[in-house]
C-alpha cells in the first residue's frame, strides 16, 4: 500500500512528494527544498520513518521543482530521472535561477531518462509513467491505477491548470494531455498536483473553469 506524503517548499509553494510502502523503500518526486530548514524537514521525515530512498524522479524541470534535486542526489546517493525532452529545461535553470532570488541554486543534472509506459518500481509498488506535455515539453505524470493515485505535477490543479506562457509551453498541447491522458484515469482518480490541494479527476471535470 503506497503512502503519499507531501511537503510545501520554496517561495513558489511547490509540492514535493515522498511515496513509500510497507517495505519502507521510498521515492522522492519533484524535490523543491531550497532553504536549509526545508532540506532538514525532508531529511527528518525520512529518518524518523526509517525510509530507504531509492529513486528521485521529476514530473518536469522548472526551477521550483528542482531546487532540492542536487541535495537529494548527494544526501541519498540516488540518480535523477526525467523525460528526455525536459533536459533542456533542466539545464536552463542555472541561467535564470538567480533572477528569481535563488542565488545559491546547486545545479542538478539528469542521470537517466524516463519514457511513457515505463513502470517505476519501489518496494512492492510501482508507478506508471504518462507523457503529458503542455506546461513543459517533457512533462510526465506518475500513476498507480490500483490505488487511484496520480502525481500530476503542473498539468492539472484544483480548479485550475498549468500555465503555458513559459518556454516550451502550449495551451492546446496541455488541454490535449489533460483530456486524453488524465481524464481517462477515471472520476475517482486522486490527483496530487505540483501546487495547491489534492483534487480528483471527477471534481475537475465538473468544476474546473478552464475545462468547460
Amino acid at each position: 500500500m503506497i503512502k503519499v506524503n507531501s511537503f510545501q517548499f520554496n517561495p513558489f509553494q511547490e509540492n514535493t512528494y515522498i511515496l513509500h510502502d510497507e517495505t519502507r523503500e521510498a521515492i522522492i518526486i519533484d524535490a523543491g527544498c531550497y532553504e536549509k530548514e526545508e532540506e532538514e524537514e525532508l531529511a527528518s521525515f525520512i529518518e524518523i520513518n526509517n525510509l530507504d530512498v531509492i529513486k528521485l524522479i521529476n514530473t518536469h524541470s522548472h526551477v521550483d521543482h528542482v531546487l532540492g534535486c542536487n541535495f537529494v542526489k548527494e544526501h541519498y546517493k540516488v540518480q535523477l530521472g526525467i523525460h528526455i525532452l525536459d533536459e533542456p529545461t533542466l539545464r536552463s535553470v542555472k541561467v535564470y535561477a538567480p533572477a528569481y532570488g535563488f542565488v545559491h541554486y546547486q545545479e542538478a543534472t539528469a542521470d537517466y531518462f524516463i519514457e511513457e509506459g515505463q513502470k517505476l518500481k519501489f518496494g512492492n509498488s510501482e508507478l506508471e509513467v504518462l507523457f503529458v506535455p503542455g506546461h513543459a515539453p517533457g512533462h510526465i505524470a506518475f500513476v498507480n491505477r490500483e490505488q487511484k493515485i496520480c502525481i500530476s505535477g503542473d498539468v492539472l490543479f484544483y480548479k485550475s491548470i498549468g500555465r503555458t506562457d513559459l518556454p516550451g509551453g502550449n495551451l492546446n498541447t496541455l488541454m490535449k494531455s489533460i483530456k486524453e491522458k488524465i481524464f481517462p484515469l477515471g472520476n475517482d482518480m486522486l490527483v496530487y498536483p505540483g501546487h495547491g490541494p489534492n483534487t480528483t479527476v471527477g471534481f475537475e471535470i465538473k468544476n474546473n473553469p478552464y475545462l468547460e
